[in-house]
């Protein structure tokens, strides 16, 4: 038997070359002149103006995001790649493929995870773009309409009743595009709320007006009332007294009536009247002097003197009357003192 020297060929040495679990450096972002310029200057006048700013740096910000998340993702295809050959060794040398698959395992899942953690969620930023707008337009609206309507109240309502708080309200919502929405929000409330307590004592003021101005109105119309029945009254008495006086008797009991209402006479002094009225025309309103003219109860010369009482001298005993103890009085004082001149001449 041949004792030839055993000999086993040489194991191949693998020339694979081990790939790089770096990821590639991320590209950096070329300089924005203008978005430099911006954010350098001052702030924006209004709240919706200093939002679209900052949405534009969180624009920027998700697009650097998305630039480092594409540089994630070569190394994360390498590893991939890496592991398929590992996978493919596994069936000559388990050994090798069992360490290799672990290492590259995990270095896959801990780059897919890092990368997976900085993915961006647009949605969701819509999402809360669009419920920015949504409350603050609603805010801006409202308040507005606070403002509108408390200035209204303010202008109804000033020298009324105290508006100093509405005022201020009023003051402090008046910029409200400058404001917060929280802020905004918590002032027109308290504008809505000052409007409603002055709308309320005005309420009150103008009620409590209307119901004096309505019982003054009613106090005014009975008052009216009362009068037009004292006049009806006072007419219808004059009517009687006119009735009564055209005959002999009544026009005595008139006399008797006037000459101690306004002239303080009494009984004694109507029976002087009596006689001198009796002697000059029996009491007769109508009688008329033919040879002098002299007319009427008190046989006025002329009749028409006694227009100074009344137009109705011609008709009216009470006129007659009235006029006749005017007379008296002013000439002689009294009844009796005319009766006794009368007496002595003939004549008063």
């Amino acid at each position: 038997m041949s004792t030839a020297e055993n000999t086993t060929p040489d194991r191949p040495q693998s020339t694979r070359t081990p790939m790089s679990t770096t990821p590639a450096p991320a590209n950096s972002a070329p300089a924005n002149p203008t978005a430099a310029a911006l954010t350098a200057s001052a702030p924006p006048a209004t709240r919706r103006d200093r939002r679209a700013v900052e949405r534009s740096a969180s624009a920027r910000r998700a697009d650097d995001r998305r630039r480092k998340q594409r540089s994630a993702i070569v190394p994360v295809a390498g590893f991939a790649a890496a592991g398929l050959l590992v996978t493919l060794t596994a069936f000559s040398h388990p050994t090798i493929a069992n360490a290799q698959t672990v290492s590259v395992g995990s270095t896959i899942a801990s780059t897919v995870t890092a990368a997976g953690t900085q993915l961006p969620s647009t949605q969701e930023q819509k999402a809360v773009d669009a419920l920015f707008d949504t409350t603050s337009k609603q805010a801006d609206e409202r308040a507005d309409r606070a403002v509108s309507q408390a200035t209204s109240v303010l202008s109804a309502a000033k020298g009324q009743v105290d508006t100093t708080a509405l005022s201020t309200s009023i003051a402090s919502l008046a910029n409200y595009a400058y404001l917060d929405t929280t802020t905004v929000q918590t002032l027109t409330t308290q504008a809505v709320t000052q409007t409603a307590s002055v709308q309320n004592q005005k309420a009150a003021l103008d009620k409590a007006a209307a119901e004096a101005a309505a019982a003054a109105q009613a106090a005014a119309e009975a008052a009216a009332a009362q009068a037009a029945a004292d006049a009806a009254a006072a007419a219808q008495a004059a009517a009687d007294r006119l009735a009564a006086s055209t005959t002999p008797d009544g026009a005595r009991a008139a006399a008797a009536q006037i000459a101690a209402s306004d002239y303080g006479w009494g009984s004694d002094q109507f029976q002087c009247l009596d006689s001198l009225w009796t002697k000059e025309s029996g009491w007769n309103y109508q009688a008329e002097n033919a040879s002098s003219g002299a007319f009427g109860i008190p046989q006025s010369l002329p009749g028409s003197k006694m227009s100074t009482i009344a137009d109705d001298w011609a008709t009216n005993p009470v006129t007659q009357i009235t006029w006749g103890l005017k007379y008296i009085a002013a000439g002689y004082g009294t009844p009796c003192s005319a009766w006794s001149h009368s007496q002595s001449v003939n004549w008063y």
